[in-house]
């Protein structure tokens, strides 16, 4: 694998979107190949995965039901986009990867990191990401920024829900530094491009990608 794939993860709200698609607009402007993409989707077959996970009238979805289709989007979108991208060499930018999975199944849906962590190698044929940017935000900051939008299945979960997510994500950050890195999401937009810019910078220069 000649390539390189950052993922960018954190609770509804984080801005993690609006900052994978200027770190995407930022490396494409400079002529490095990359490629952005998101979880669950950029496939068709993964669209019409998301279409189900994410319908609201979907609400006696099972949690087990709920982590394989997550998976099976991600395999999709490995075996279809991913694998390819990585071969030729392009730095693949993923909104939300395993540590999605980790921190919602995993730890909002109280299914267990060790049991999803071993499903989801066998999804991802134990591909990691090698540099993860993850947004951190209180909960009470998410609740805020989502009150006008039209929530969701996943953003209609509660405060208890979304605690259990957040508090997983820092934890999987403290047992990986060298991979996840943690940025403070309450911070204007162009501020936290800037930042999550240059650890990205410094990671594709030490790689010898730039």
């Amino acid at each position: 694998m000649r390539g390189v794939l950052i993922s960018f993860e954190g609770i509804e709200g984080c801005g993690k979107t609006t900052q994978a698609k200027l770190l995407y607009q930022y490396l494409k402007e400079r002529k490095i190949p990359c490629q952005l993409v998101y979880e669950p989707g950029s496939t068709k077959i993964g669209e019409k995965i998301r279409k189900i996970l994410l319908d609201k009238k979907n609400t006696k979805m099972a949690a087990k039901t709920e982590l394989f289709l997550y998976l099976a989007a991600r395999a999709q979108l490995l075996e279809e986009i991913i694998l390819p991208s990585l071969q030729e060499g392009k730095v693949i930018i993923c909104d939300r990867f395993s540590d999605s999975t980790l921190a919602y199944q995993g730890g909002g849906r109280n299914l267990g990191l060790e049991k999803v962590s071993q499903i989801n190698k066998y999804a991802t044929n134990k591909l990691k990401p090698h540099l993860t940017i993850l947004i951190d935000i209180p909960v009470a900051l998410s609740e805020e920024r989502l009150k006008k939008e039209e929530k969701d299945r996943l953003e209609k979960e509660g405060k208890e829900f979304y605690e259990k997510v957040r508090n997983t994500f820092l934890f999987l950050a403290k047992r990986a530094p060298k991979r996840i890195k943690i940025f403070n999401g309450d911070k204007n937009i162009e501020d936290l491009h800037f930042e999550i810019r240059e650890e990205v910078i410094k990671f594709l220069t030490k790689r010898g990608v730039i």
